[in-house]
């Protein structure tokens, strides 16, 4: 008797690449008392909030997300395409999202009390410079053997 969870049914919510629709983003997030708002809907933009007092962003463009959160008092780009996190300063942060809305991307906001990770707690301590920054994997394979570029500052 062949069970009915091995037979392939056709979802909107996840394809076999391993995408997930924003709604199954959007389910999962709201387990941690986490929800979305897209960025630049007239309902968040009337509320005139700066980006910087956010937490984190899910991006998404042509079925690939990332993230771009803020741990301790700095933000990172944690897009996998690239070679590591990718440090955003504070000014460039709004520059960064008008980009990539520009671009395509869809963007939302995560709102809520975010789980403590230890890099949250670590990088409350101290802060980090970046050297160089990211390159899109495969984008220089001669240079990714020379580390990440990261340098922590007090």
């Amino acid at each position: 008797m062949e069970s009915i969870f091995h037979e392939k049914q056709p979802s909107g919510n996840m394809d076999d690449s391993g995408f997930f629709s924003i709604q199954v983003i959007s389910n999962a997030l709201g387990v941690w008392g986490l929800e979305l708002i897209l960025f630049n809907s007239r309902e968040y933009q009337s509320l005139m909030i700066n980006p910087i007092n956010e937490k984190a962003f899910i991006c998404n463009y042509k079925e690939h997300w990332f993230t771009i959160r803020k741990l301790g008092q700095q933000w990172f780009n944690l897009n996998s395409l690239l070679t590591g996190p990718e440090l955003i300063s504070d000014t460039y942060l709004a520059l960064f999202l008008a980009q990539l809305q520009q671009e395509g991307y869809s963007i939302f906001v995560i709102r809520g009390n975010l789980p403590e990770c230890e890099a949250e707690q670590i990088l409350r301590i101290m802060r980090v410079q970046q050297e160089q920054r990211p390159r899109l994997i495969g984008e220089d394979e001669a240079q990714s053997s020379s580390g990440q570029g990261y340098e922590c500052a007090d």
